[in-house]
């Protein structure tokens, strides 16, 4: 096997946790070629996954700056070289890409490419992408390639469990498209029942009105102040559809079932480590526990999207009658008093209202480069 700067079982097993880490395509993708350049050494790698219209529905590079890749252009086609690894589903090593009679070119700003590996990958029988490295950082004798015999077969390993890493990705993606059609779904469900009643006697209410208004005024103005009430009716019930409807998980599982395993989920698609503890925690009232799962995903989304953390741990405990919800981040932090001034920023008003609105109360401690630590309190019931 190369000995390539981190060769070895200790560099193969890193990049297979890595891969398994994440759970987005694009974020796999990425992973997948940057392992496979920094394994065995090369200057360039990338990864194409192929649409049904010649052409590839993504292409993923590493080694390339942005700059230079925007200056490229165009996704490639399939054809030359990536072709034949789709088409004929065998690998292919070669001294000089440049030399192969299929060889068809590329554009003035792509990087130049010499030595070259590639090999599909499979899921089965189909094959589902295409990855390849160019160039080997090693000394290369006079039309010999840099890449080994060794090097195709570290590859080949890479390139399986690829494939088990990018159909899990696809898996969860459809996944997660079938959870939310079927949120929408019921959502539409609970909007027509709870509201359409209303709207519909509005609409007879406003018909009445109309009718009356030049040889009845007054009873016309009675009709009317009974529209402004039922449009505030049709608007509470609005509210509780679609602001207030509790999270099906949360119904059945509870509060500290269902933060474990979102943040096990979080834990896996993302960087950083992401860990839960809560034990012992009796049932709180259906609102507190929604107002606190919901400041939680809100906490986790600013900790692993903004700050940088490496690493973020949620806790959940009883306190009297009620409960405490800790989200502490080691990322970049901030000033509160300067959040504070710039208004919704980070959704922290959200997060208040959302503790206000249970009776509870949300404390901020951030500086930055310090890190963060949210806290939101309930009384319980």
């Amino acid at each position: 096997m190369s000995q390539g700067p981190r060769s070895g079982l200790a560099a193969v097993s890193a990049a297979l946790l890595a891969m398994s880490r994440h759970l987005e395509v694009r974020d796999v993708l990425k992973t997948i070629v940057a392992s496979a350049r920094e394994l065995l050494d090369a200057q360039y790698a990338a990864l194409g996954v192929p649409d049904d219209h010649g052409g590839f529905a993504q292409f993923v590079v590493d080694g390339v700056s942005e700059e230079q890749w925007r200056a490229i252009g165009p996704l490639p086609r399939q054809h030359g070289i990536l072709a034949a690894m789709l088409h004929e589903a065998k690998a292919e090593r070669l001294a000089d890409v440049r030399k192969d009679p299929r060889f068809e070119g590329w554009p003035d700003a792509h990087p130049d490419l010499a030595d070259f590996l590639g090999l599909p990958i499979r899921d089965g029988e189909e094959i589902i992408g295409a990855l390849f490295l160019a160039n080997k950082r090693c000394p290369k004798p006079e039309g010999s390639c840099g890449f080994t015999q060794d090097d195709e077969e570290l590859l080949s390993i890479l390139a399986q469990h690829a494939a088990i890493a990018l159909t899990n990705a696809r898996l969860y993606e459809r996944s997660r498209e079938l959870t939310i059609a079927e949120e929408r779904s019921r959502l539409a469900h609970e909007l027509h029942d709870a509201v359409s009643q209303k709207l519909f006697s509005l609409r007879l209410t406003a018909q009445a009105a109309a009718a009356l208004v030049d040889r009845d005024p007054a009873r016309a103005k009675g009709e009317l102040h009974q529209v402004a009430s039922l449009a505030a009716e049709a608007a509470d019930e609005l509210r509780a559809a679609v602001v207030e409807l509790r999270p099906a998980a949360l119904e059945e599982d509870g509060l500290v079932a269902t933060l474990r395993t979102q943040i096990q989920v979080l834990d896996r698609a993302h960087t950083a480590r992401v860990t839960f503890t809560g034990a012992g925690l009796r049932a709180l009232p259906a609102a507190q526990e929604e107002a606190m799962l919901r400041v939680a995903q809100e906490a986790l989304h600013n900790a692993l999207r903004h700050s940088g953390a490496a690493h973020v741990d949620v806790s959940v405990k009883r306190r009297g009658r009620g409960a405490v919800l800790r989200v502490t981040d080691d990322g970049s932090g901030f000033d509160p008093t300067a959040v504070r001034r710039a208004g919704r920023h980070l959704g922290l008003v959200s997060m208040r209202d959302r503790a206000d609105g249970v009776g509870g109360s949300l404390t901020v401690e951030s500086t930055p480069g310090k890190g963060t630590t949210i806290e939101m309190e309930v009384p319980g019931g």
